[in-house]
């Protein structure tokens, strides 16, 4: 694990260390979790995106 620098708000600052505070957890977990998440949902985004574009090409008809 690296350590890294961020700039962030002061409200947003606020507000991961009232959430931190509340779940028990670090400022430090809660962020990692939280970049996790949000790259969990671009990627099935972007699947989901491929996935349409494919059956927009080529569309599956039922008999």
């Amino acid at each position: 694990m690296r350590t890294i620098q961020m700039t962030l708000d002061d409200d947003l600052i606020k507000a991961v260390d009232r959430v931190s505070k509340r779940l028990r957890t670090s400022r430090s977990a809660f962020t990692r979790k939280a970049l996790r998440e949000t790259l969990s949902l671009l990627n099935l985004g972007q699947m989901e995106r491929r996935h349409r574009e494919g059956y927009g090409r080529y569309p599956v008809y039922s008999r």
